[in-house]
C-alpha cells in the first residue's frame, strides 16, 4: 500500500485540459502512483486545502482521477473535516496529492487540525506525497509566494520535511527566478529547489533523486549561495 521509504515529488505540473471533460492528469501525476509502488488501482487522496475545499475542484479532480485508473477520495477540512480519524485514512493511501492555492492558508488549516504531525507520520510509514505549486511548497522550510498577492512575499514557516527552500513556476512567472536568488543572497536559505511548469523533484527521505518533466525543455534547479552570490544549476532532467 505505500512505498518502500518515505518519498516526496515536488512539482509545478501535472494537469492538463482534456479534449472531453475538464481536467486530465500528466504523466507527472501518474509517476506519482508509479513511485508508490502500488499494483492494480493505486488509492490517492487529493487535499484541496489551499483552494478552500471548493467542491467544483473536487468534483473536477475525481473525475480525472477516475479516467486515470485511480482510486480517488478527496479529504476536505472546511467546513470540517471529511472524516472522523484524518490519519486512519491518510494511512491507507499510496499517494496524498496536495493541489494549488495558497500555501499560507493551507500551513495555517493544516496546524490548526494537526495535519502537519499527522503527515510526518504519514510520510515516515511510505505514503507518497505529492504536489503541485503550494503543494509543491509546503513540504519544504519554505519559499516565494503570491499567497499574500504581489509582490512576492516569502514565507519560511513550510513543513520542513524536506530540508530547502523551494521555487515553483519558475519558467512561467518572471519574479519568481529573481525572488529566489534574493533569498539565497540573502540568507533565507541555504539552497532552493525550483521546478519550471512541467517539471517535478523526487526525493527518497530528504536526498534529491532525480529531476524529471511532462513538458520538453521544463527542467529542476539547484540554486546556492557561492561567495554571497546565488548560483544557478540546471539539473539533469528526465523527460517521463
Amino acid at each position: 500500500m505505500s512505498s518502500r521509504q518515505p518519498t516526496i515529488l515536488a512539482t509545478s505540473g501535472g494537469y492538463r485540459t482534456p479534449d472531453n471533460g475538464d481536467r486530465e492528469f500528466t504523466p507527472l501525476l501518474h509517476y506519482a502512483a508509479e513511485l508508490s509502488g502500488a499494483e492494480g488501482r493505486p488509492n490517492f487522496c487529493h487535499l484541496d486545502t489551499a483552494n478552500g475545499d471548493q467542491r467544483f475542484m473536487g468534483g473536477m479532480m475525481s473525475e480525472a482521477g477516475y479516467k486515470a485508473g485511480f482510486n480517488w477520495i478527496n479529504v476536505n477540512l472546511f467546513a470540517e473535516p471529511t472524516f472522523a480519524d484524518l490519519e486512519e485514512v491518510l494511512l491507507a493511501q499510496d499517494v496524498i496529492w496536495v493541489n494549488g492555492g495558497s500555501v499560507v492558508n493551507l500551513l495555517a488549516v493544516w496546524r490548526a487540525h494537526g495535519l502537519d504531525s499527522i503527515l510526518r507520520r504519514v510520510w515516515d510509514s511510505g505514503v507518497v506525497l505529492a504536489g503541485i505549486s503550494a503543494g509543491s511548497l509546503c513540504w519544504y522550510e519554505g519559499g516565494p509566494t503570491d499567497s499574500f498577492g504581489p509582490p512576492l512575499r516569502t514565507v519560511t514557516n513550510g513543513l520542513g520535511f524536506l530540508p530547502y527552500g523551494n521555487g515553483v513556476h519558475y519558467d512561467s512567472e518572471g519574479d519568481r527566478r529573481p525572488a529566489v536568488h534574493r533569498d539565497v543572497e540573502n540568507g533565507l536559505f541555504e539552497e532552493v529547489h525550483c521546478t519550471d511548469d512541467g517539471a517535478g523533484l523526487v526525493y527518497q527521505g530528504t536526498k534529491l533523486i532525480e529531476a524529471v518533466a511532462d513538458i520538453p525543455g521544463a527542467r529542476g534547479y539547484v540554486v546556492r549561495s557561492v561567495d554571497g552570490q546565488a548560483k544557478e544549476e540546471p539539473l539533469p532532467t528526465r523527460q517521463l
